[in-house]
């Protein structure tokens, strides 16, 4: 009876699969009937299509993108990835205007993005590892700090990292993360909790003339890891001066000398960098070490700002440790998103 009762609602014209096929033919009619026959499909829309072939040109080449005026490369490379939203507005346009010519171009940019980013949109998350590790940009004007403090040690991580801790408020937060964390130890404006034992703890000079990094020694079960946190300096972007970013960017040479320099093998960075791994200001961190979300991250793992994330500054990177898997943690009373990473320590 089931059956007998489908075919007649087919017959009848209802929505079997003839008649599904029958509309999307004639969709696609509607489509392309305006281009048949026509010899200016190939003349229209070639500003669209020069569009397409700049947009593709700026993410291919974005790294010879000059810093000299306002920053205007590291600004680019900020935001890479939400170059490609332009594509598919081209691809409408193109639509629109029934021109072959910026169809075809706009196969370029997606070509180009897709070989940037694409590996970032498929889930690289593993299982195992035997240590979690999260950080979290807390922002000194956080209306709750013990709220904050507690949303981040649910996360179960077993070494945290916090920056921009204000002075009044360190308190709060130790007394709010002692009873998931039996270690910790804070340096100027940022801190380190450890359900591990932690030793040699030092400030790091960023060459800022007040401390926002630090080092550490956390021995876990599988031996000891240094760790670095850091908070390097905001930037700015400013219509008479661009991207202001000088202060940023000799704070990050200066942590990445910190980070060569250091005599264990294992190596793990948490911490708020203001830059994303595309920022080539950032390349003597990012040219020795690791970011967990682009190795075992499911998509772009974007941090900040927390109401609607645009890019990840916010970084897990590790030397002599295998990432494992990546994610952003649920919002706090920050305008930053934590992160978090589980590693595995046995292998590299």
């Amino acid at each position: 009876m089931a059956q007998q009762a489908y075919l007649t609602e087919t017959a009848d014209g209802g929505p079997g699969p003839e008649r599904r096929g029958a509309r999307i033919r004639r969709l696609v009619d509607r489509l392309t009937s305006g281009w048949r026959g026509d010899r200016r499909i190939w003349r229209r829309g070639i500003v669209l299509a020069v569009f397409a072939v700049v947009i593709a040109g700026v993410m291919m080449l974005h790294s010879h993108i000059p810093n000299r005026y306002g920053n205007l490369g590291s600004l680019i490379e900020t935001f890479l990835p939400w170059v490609g939203v332009f594509v598919p507005v081209l691809l409408v346009l193109a639509l629109v205007r029934k021109s072959a010519t910026a169809l075809i171009a706009t196969v370029l940019p997606v070509a180009v993005w897709l070989n940037l980013f694409g590996g970032l949109v498929i889930d690289r998350t593993g299982s195992g590892g035997d240590l979690t590790v999260a950080t979290h940009n807390v922002n000194a004007d956080n209306a709750d700090p013990a709220g904050t403090a507690r949303d981040v040690a649910a996360a179960g991580a077993d070494v945290l990292a916090l920056e921009e801790l204000k002075a009044s408020a360190v308190k709060t937060y130790e007394k709010a993360l002692s009873p998931t964390y039996r270690y910790h130890a804070v340096e100027g404006t940022v801190g380190l909790w450890s359900k591990y034992p932690i030793s040699q703890v030092s400030a790091v000079d960023i060459k800022l003339g007040w401390t926002r990094a630090m080092r550490a020694t956390v021995r876990t079960p599988e031996g000891e890891i240094a760790f670095f946190v850091a908070h390097l300096p905001s930037v700015r972007v400013k219509l008479e001066a661009g991207f202001t970013a000088r202060q940023r960017d000799k704070s990050a040479d200066a942590l990445g000398e910190a980070i060569a320099d250091e005599r264990l093998p294992r190596k793990i960075l948490l911490g708020d960098l203001n830059g994303t791994m595309n920022d080539r200001s950032l390349n003597a961190v990012t040219s020795q070490m690791r970011s967990t979300q682009g190795a075992a991250g499911s998509g772009f793992g974007f941090s900040w700002p927390a109401s609607f994330p645009m890019a990840r500054i916010d970084q897990i990177m590790v030397q002599g440790v295998e990432p494992v898997s990546s994610w952003t943690l649920p919002e706090t009373g920050s305008d930053h998103l934590p992160v978090a990473a589980r590693v595995d320590l046995t292998r590299e």
